[in-house]
Parts: structure tokens; sequence; C-alpha cells
């Protein structure tokens, strides 16, 4: 925890969104300090990656807004926003990596369009962020090349191509087996540990959870908002509400109220 500042880098403030009529969650405020690994958790359908994705400015709000550095996620100010989208990486649940180019082109997109370095100096830094995702003499690899686990850890490299302050990681674990999502999860932390690097994560694999979070917000489809917010160790073991104790204990629904009722 020692990396964590003591000032916001995002801040959330009265968030409301949703599609046409349907209001997904709605005045959700929270802040997420410098340094930190802030994971979003909750049950399927509570709107978890919708909130990343408003974090980060893909999606509009209703209502409210979200701050990157004092600086409003949705903002059309064309100066704003580059400076927005140079300090921000995000890493798709699919890595979203393009099919016909190598990891080299891949990774190199962000520096081609952000900067004006030199083909040689775009070429360095790519294989350096490759080194650091341990996918070293990997360059000429298409994406089909790789397994599940490499098609991630290339997408965080491209996320990192310009050296962000915060990454955005949707789901990271999906679709990797229990090793290789252990591998991911110390990646993350050596990176948020050596860097500093800010992290929001939106995942529901418990593991992941409390192998990499320093702090959790956990969204209710019911209650439009967030019903907890903590470390995951303080809501497992001492949170009285029946939504989060089910969560954190893997326990049906039907199954926690028919222990209440007893």
């Amino acid at each position: 925890m020692q990396n964590i500042g003591k000032e916001p880098i995002i801040t959330v403030e009265n968030l409301t969104a949703g599609y046409g009529d349907n209001i997904i969650f709605k005045n959700v405020s929270f802040r997420v300090m410098k340094g930190e690994i802030l994971v979003i958790l909750g049950g399927s359908g509570c709107g978890k990656s919708t909130l990343l994705k408003h974090m980060f400015g893909l999606y509009r709000p209703k209502a409210g807004r979200v701050l990157i550095n004092g600086i409003d996620a949705a903002t059309e100010n064309p100066e704003e926003l580059d400076g927005i989208r140079r300090n921000i990486g995000v890493l798709f649940q699919s890595g979203a990596l393009f099919g016909s180019m190598t990891l080299m082109e891949n990774v190199s997109l962000p520096l081609e369009e952000y900067t004006d370095l030199s083909s040689e100096d775009i070429g360095r830094i790519v294989r350096m962020k490759l080194a650091m995702v341990n996918l070293s003499g990997f360059e000429n690899h298409l994406p089909s090349e790789l397994s599940g686990g490499m098609k991630k850890r290339a997408g965080l490299a491209r996320a990192m191509a310009l050296d962000p302050k915060v990454l955005f990681f949707d789901e990271p674990s999906a679709g990797l087996d229990p090793v290789t999502s252990a591998e991911l999860d110390i990646l993350m932390k050596r990176i948020n540990a050596g860097l500093g690097t800010t992290m929001v994560v939106v995942t529901h694999e418990l593991d992941s959870i409390f192998a990499i979070a320093h702090r959790v917000v956990m969204l209710d489809r019911d209650a439009k908002g967030i019903i907890a917010e903590g470390t995951p160790q303080e809501l497992k073991e001492s949170s009285t509400d029946r939504r989060v104790i089910n969560f954190f204990n893997r326990i049906p629904a039907a199954a926690g109220a028919e222990d209440q009722r007893a």
C-alpha cells in the first residue's frame, strides 16, 4: 500500500448511466487514488463494464461526470481529450488485437498516433513493452499464433505503450485457466508496484480480487448503485449485508435467504 497517494487521480461524481429508458445505475460516486488498484465487482448485470467504459470516456453519462486528473472524461475539447488518451490505457476483455497485424505493429499503433518518434525509437519501445509482459521474441507473431494468456499480455503491452498513469482492465481473467490467470495477476501487481500505475479492474473472480485489489467497490443490480466499499478482507469478514456476504462466500441467493430465515 506504500505506493498509494493521498490525492485522487479519478473522481466519479453522481454518475448515472443507462440505455434508453433503462437505468443501469444512478448517483454513483467514489474516488480512485494515485497508485491504487481498485476493483469494481458485483453480480451479473450490475453494470460493472458499463461503469468502466464511462470512466475512460467511451460512453457518455446520463448525469454526473468522471474526472481524470481534473478533466471530464466525456470532454469534447480536442486538447483535453488528447491529454486524457495519452494518460490512460485499456485492456479489453478480448485483448482487442488486430488479427492481420503482428504484435510489433499492434503495440506500435498508439506510439504512431500520439508521438513523432522515429520508427527506430518506436521499435525499441515496443520491444521493451513486450519484454515487460514476458513476450520477448514474439514481435513478428500474429495474434492467431498466440495462446489466450499471451494475447492478454500483448494487449497489456499495447495499453502500456504511452506509459499511461492509469490502466483500465475489463475482465482480464476471462477465458483463462487458473494458472494463467494467476500469472496475469502477478504481472499486474508487478507493474503497479514497479511503475506506480493506477489500475481500475472489473472482475468477478474472487481469487483475483484477493490477489490484486487494494480496495473494491461493489455494485448491485437491484440497488442500481454501490452497496459496499472497502478492502476485500473487510467486506468478507465484517459486512452485514447479505448480498456482500453471499458474493464473497459464493453462496447462492436462495441459500442465503434460507440461512437468514433460519
